[in-house]
This record gives structure tokens, C-alpha cells and sequence, in this order.
């Protein structure tokens, strides 16, 4: 009898492994044959530790399962999908899950992430071995076709990043993968690793073959730990197995958790064993990347998506989506929200839809007065903006950015001028230092808004924020100062009852 159950931090950190433990014993004393498999987690994380059995109609989910629950389950004859008042059914008749289009994460939850194996009996490494009967300048055009764009945040088409690293001549080309996921209410990168490893390495295979590299590496934060040990070990299965060998392979480097590390000079830097600091460009780094060598930096989810673009095609690839944001995205719903998790689902979903529909509305039952997406560099959407699609064009039209998919729920007890105050304020701490405006600016920025919460001119302080915003976006180096201005400009914008001194008084 197989039993499933989760074994990814966020399942962990609420107490999966001692539902694993009660299970194990339970079964022990009533002489029960259970075989349990740690999973990553399905994403409804309002229901960890979600426990599932496999039985003769699929597999049934029980959760959120404390181990005081476990002799009750039993009683109930849960392995053979008894009712119980924990019980949903079949796993895959879930709202949460049939609403779905996963592409992407149709392993994770599903299979046991280690096991190279149970990923191959999934459809695992189909991509991979259709790429390698395509000739470079094919595999590169289903990238194109498919229309995929940096799913990191800048979205920048993925396949003309390929092309400029394969017509770059060079002894040695790399495929970095940046997993430097930091940004508030995001967590999408660490569960696809946690839960399905091989299809990140599937994914950096084909780049490398796309554009001739040779060696690839993984760079993680240092508090992602079980992503850290996950990632080695499917790399020792990989190399075990002569999935990776002398022809392709990868390493892990591990960063010290530095924000700036996400931009991609500055995880370069990092990489290469020095401080996190933005490069300028040009050059870029398709051409001067890690080691002086022709790079490709991608986003986990970006290659993530590329074993189903050439399993399936770029044009079935190309088919989800709208306008010029073509495919799935795993949207990542957090904060002050009734049911927080990740809902992979091709772009052209409303902010309203996630938050309400699928969020479940706020977790205090307080309205939404704020809606935060793309991390804290994000835009602050409020209520008459929730209609907005997830697109790259449509955010972009209403002030914000799609990001890496974050979206953080705010009730109306939020001060948006302390929101706001807070962005300068992470801009000045994760500032590099390199350039002016991001280091100066936002430590400038933090005293303004202070003055303004104080009473002190506000009018004329909030004009100077206004140009110090300005500036930021203009003259920044990297996106860390570039965008701070923001969430400080869209909580200025849609909520300036806020700005004041009744603000703080």
C-alpha cells in the first residue's frame, strides 16, 4: 500500500515528518504494509501536511493531517480511501488542481523527485531525446516558436538569448540557472526543485545543446537547504546514470542570500568568488558571462519549461497564452490570503480571479485593499485594478510587472506609506553599492518619507520623492534601484489618503 506524502520545506516546516513518523508507527502496531513516498508538495499549502493514498481509482487526499489524526485515519480504513472529515477525494478532482494547466509542475506532488526512474515513467527526458535528433538550429527555433520569455522578470525572449550565445565563438560555453529566488511571497523555483529536480537539469541539457555548452551551473541561496540537498543529490543520480557526464554537466553554487545576487552580473559575480556587484552592460553576458565566457542566465521556471516545449512542440507551447505572453505561469499567491500556494495556469488570468477565486479572498476576512505582484519591487494594485490580466503587456499598461509570478495579498488595516516606506528601505540595505542613485537615492528616500510622515512640508517632500523616483528609474544600473520607485509611486498613486501624518500619528 502506497502512501504519499510531502517532503518539501514548506510541508516540513508544519510538521510533515511527524505525520510520516505516526503513519509508520500506526502501521507497524495494526502489522499494515505501507510503503511512504516524500513527494514535493501539490501546492495547496492551506492543506500540509497533505497526506494521499494510491488506491484502485487513483489517489485520494486527506490533509491538513496532524499525527493526532493518524489512528482516526486508519480507523476510518483511509488506505483504501475510507471517508473521513480530512478527506477531499480524489486528488486530481481537487478544484485547485483540475483548474489548472500544468505544464510545468505536472510532476511535482506526483512522483518521487529523486527517483530517476518514477520521472521517466512520467514522461521525463521525451524533451531531451527529441532534442538531440534535431539539428542546434531547429531545437533553437522551437524556442522561438514557443515564444517562452525570461520567467525571472524581465521576460526577455528566451530564444534570442540562445541564438546570440550559439553564434558567439568561444572554447567553453555556459548554462547558468539563477535560483536565486528572493523575492517576498515567491517560492515556485524551490518547489519545482524540491520536487522535481530532473527537470531543471532535462532543461539546462537542452540549452547546452542548443548553444554548445559544455558546463552548467546551479546557483542556489543558502536558505533554500533541502533545495541545496535535493539539487546535489539528483545531480549524483544524474551523473550515476550517465545523464550528465564529461559531454554536460553541472554544479551547485550556493550564495550567501544577497538580493542583487538575482540580477545576473551580480550572481555572475558572485559565481566567480567575488562580492554580489551589477556589472554595467555591454558587454552582455550571451557574450562576456561567467569566466569572460558566452553565457545563458535563466530563470529556474524558464528552462523548467523548455522539456515540454520540445516534447510537444513550440507552437503547442505557443498556443497557451495571450498575446505576446505565450504559455504557463506558476503563479504564486501569499500573503494575507485564505488559500496561499502556487497555480500554474497560461497568462491571461485576472488579478481578481487569483485573489478572490482561488486565494479564497483574505485570511483575516477583511477586504482586499491591496494586491502586490512581482515581489518587493512590485506595483501596489488596488481594488479598481484587479481586473488587470496576467500579462506581460497588460501589467506593464497598468503601472507594474508580471515579475517571477508573486502575488502578495494586503487587508485594509495595511499603511501603504509604510509600504512604501519599506521599499527604499529594502532598496538601501540590498543596494550593492555600485551605483549613486540606488545607494544614495533610496537611503534619501527613506528620510523624505519620514519627514512627510511627521508633518514637515509634506507637499514640497513628497514632490522630492517624486523626483527621487525619477532618478532611481533612470539612472539606476541594475533593477534593484530601477524599479524600487515601483511600489513607492503605485502606493502614492492609488492610496495617497495614506501619506500624511495621520499615517503615523
Amino acid at each position: 500500500m502506497k502512501v504519499f506524502v510531502s517532503g518539501d520545506a514548506a510541508s516540513r516546516s508544519v510538521g510533515a515528518d511527524r505525520t510520516v513518523q505516526a503513519i509508520a508507527e500506526q502501521a507497524r502496531q495494526l502489522g499494515r504494509d505501507v510503503s511512504i513516498v516524500r513527494t514535493g508538495t501539490r501546492g495547496m499549502l492551506w492543506l500540509e501536511p497533505l497526506v494521499e493514498v494510491q488506491t484502485s481509482t487513483g489517489r485520494v487526499a486527506y490533509g491538513p493531517v496532524t499525527p493526532d489524526d493518524v489512528p482516526s485515519l486508519f480507523a476510518a480504513g483511509f488506505l483504501d480511501g475510507g471517508a473521513h472529515t480530512l478527506g477531499h477525494g480524489g486528488t486530481d478532482d481537487m478544484p485547485w488542481l483540475k483548474r489548472q494547466q500544468r505544464l510545468m509542475f505536472a510532476r511535482v506532488g506526483v512522483i518521487d523527485p529523486l527517483s530517476l526512474e518514477d520521472y521517466r515513467a512520467h514522461g521525463g527526458m521525451v524533451g531531451l531525446e527529441r532534442a538531440r535528433a534535431l539539428s542546434n538550429e531547429a531545437l533553437l527555433q522551437e524556442i522561438v516558436t514557443s515564444g517562452l520569455r525570461g520567467r525571472g522578470g524581465a521576460g526577455f525572449p528566451t530564444g534570442i538569448k540562445w541564438r546570440t550565445v550559439r553564434q558567439a565563438e568561444a572554447v567553453r560555453k555556459y548554462i547558468v540557472c539563477n535560483a536565486d529566488e528572493g523575492d517576498s511571497g515567491t517560492f515556485a523555483d524551490r518547489m519545482l526543485i524540491e520536487g522535481d529536480p530532473f527537470l531543471l537539469l532535462e532543461g539546462m541539457l537542452i540549452a547546452g545543446l542548443a548553444v554548445g555548452a559544455t558546463r552548467g551551473v546551479v546557483y542556489l541561496r543558502s536558505e533554500y537547504p533541502h533545495a541545496i540537498a535535493t539539487m546535489r543529490r539528483a545531480i549524483a543520480i544524474a551523473r550515476e546514470h550517465d545523464v550528465l557526464n564529461e559531454a554536460f554537466d553541472v554544479d551547485v553554487r550556493v550564495g550567501g542570500g544577497a538580493y542583487v545576487c538575482g540580477e545576473e552580473t551580480s550572481l555572475l559575480e558572485s559565481i566567480e568568488g567575488r562580492r554580489g556587484q551589477v556589472r554595467a552592460k555591454p558587454p552582455l553576458p550571451a557574450h562576456h558571462g561567467l569566466f569572460g565566457r558566452p553565457t545563458v542566465v535563466n530563470n529556474v521556471l524558464s528552462l523548467a519549461a523548455v522539456p515540454w516545449i520540445l516534447e510537444h512542440g513550440g507552437q503547442a507551447y505557443a498556443d497557451y497564452g495571450m498575446g505576446r505572453s505565450r504559455g504557463s505561469m506558476p503563479m504564486q499567491i501569499a500573503g494575507n490570503v485564505r488559500h496561499g500556494g502556487v497555480f500554474e495556469c497560461a497568462f491571461g488570468i485576472t488579478l481578481r480571479e487569483l485573489v478572490y477565486d482561488l486565494g479564497g479572498g483574505t485570511y483575516s476576512g477583511r477586504p482586499v485593499r491591496a494586491v502586490q505582484v512581482g515581489g518587493p519591487l512590485g506595483a501596489y494594485f488596488p481594488d479598481s485594478l484587479l481586473d488587470t490580466p496576467m500579462d506581460y503587456e497588460a501589467m506593464a499598461a497598468a503601472g507594474g510587472l508580471v515579475g517571477h509570478g508573486g502575488i502578495v495579498v494586503f487587508d485594509d488595516t495595511v499603511d501603504m506609506a509604510r509600504q512604501a516606506r519599506f521599499a527604499f528601505e529594502f532598496c538601501a540595505i540590498e543596494s550593492c553599492g555600485k551605483c549613486t542613485p540606488c545607494r544614495i537615492g533610496s537611503t534619501r528616500g527613506v528620510e523624505t518619507l519620514d519627514k512627510v510622515a511627521h508633518g514637515i512640508e509634506p507637499a514640497r517632500n513628497l514632490e522630492l520623492v517624486q523626483d527621487l523616483c525619477t532618478l532611481l528609474t533612470d539612472a539606476s544600473l541594475c533593477a534593484l534601484g530601477g524599479l524600487t520607485p515601483l511600489p513607492v509611486m503605485s502606493a502614492l498613486t492609488h492610496f495617497r489618503e495614506d501619506f500624511g501624518p495621520r499615517a503615523t500619528a
